[in-house]
């Protein structure tokens, strides 16, 4: 196999054993996503509003798939799709009945989309970017879409010492191959459509991680995220984040 056929295989069988044995793994990293609502919200916000009608393609179709969500909103059809099969079958086993001409979840391959070219309005995904080869993933996207299209996806960055310091501490929760963003990721990605978007989440409101579940919490992870909306503002200061929201619109199509 080459390099690249290897690094899928690695992804499947991680994401295999991660979606049917990866119990202990999630609750590790539970109380970190316990700060995360705000920007899955606003992620949420950015998929549903204004999708009537629309063909959406979710990247990335496991736990808290937003597949389900979408194909009950106004879309007119949603394909989740997915490297892992154990993932796709188990999805696929979950869709009622009154879903099923709208919904469908497949085994795919992200970085080459097999959808006619031109065809989707949105594609969307959470957590998903930072495992691809980003050049093929994103010139697939900007195939699939329509002239009009957009797409909006949520990714960890890759700046951050101490984030960093935590990763490389903990590789048996993520893929050897994953690459949290760095800018220049940032930057490729936004000069292949001609409006691009990045916000910034969580800086200091890291810190409310630790006290999930505790009295104060909430209280606390609030005035975090306050400061967080201006230090995030700072143009040296936001690549600090953990995580971005990426809005993309209008993909820049290659003459023929």
């Amino acid at each position: 196999m080459n390099s690249s056929t290897e690094r899928l295989e690695r992804e499947r069988q991680f994401h295999d054993l991660h979606y049917s044995d990866g119990k202990e793994r999630r609750q590790r990293v539970s109380k970190f996503y316990s700060i995360t609502d705000s920007v899955k919200r606003a992620y949420e916000q950015k998929i549903l509003s204004n999708c009537k009608d629309f063909r959406i393609i979710e990247y990335g179709c496991g736990e808290g798939s937003y597949a389900f969500k979408i194909a009950q909103s106004q879309a007119q059809y949603v394909t989740g799709i997915d490297i892992s099969p154990v993932v796709v079958e188990a999805v696929n086993q979950q869709i009622e009945e009154n879903l099923g001409d709208k919904l469908t979840f497949k085994v795919m391959n992200a970085e080459q989309l097999e959808f006619a070219e031109s065809s989707q309005d949105l594609i969307c995904g959470s957590g998903i970017l930072h495992h691809l080869d980003l050049a093929l993933a994103t010139d697939s996207i900007v195939k699939t879409l329509k002239p009009e299209g957009k797409a909006v996806f949520l990714e960890p960055l890759g700046h951050n010492f101490l984030i960093n310091l935590y990763r490389r501490l903990t590789p048996a929760i993520r893929t050897e191959d994953e690459h949290p963003l760095l800018e220049k990721d940032l930057k490729m990605i936004k000069s292949h459509f001609q409006q691009a978007k990045i916000s910034y989440f969580y800086l200091t409101s890291i810190a409310a991680c630790f006290m999930a579940g505790k009295p104060g919490f909430k209280a606390l992870l609030r005035g975090c995220e306050l400061i967080d909306s201006i230090l995030l503002k700072l143009p040296g200061v936001k690549r600090q984040a953990w995580i971005v929201l990426i809005e993309l619109n209008q993909p820049i199509k290659q003459q023929s």
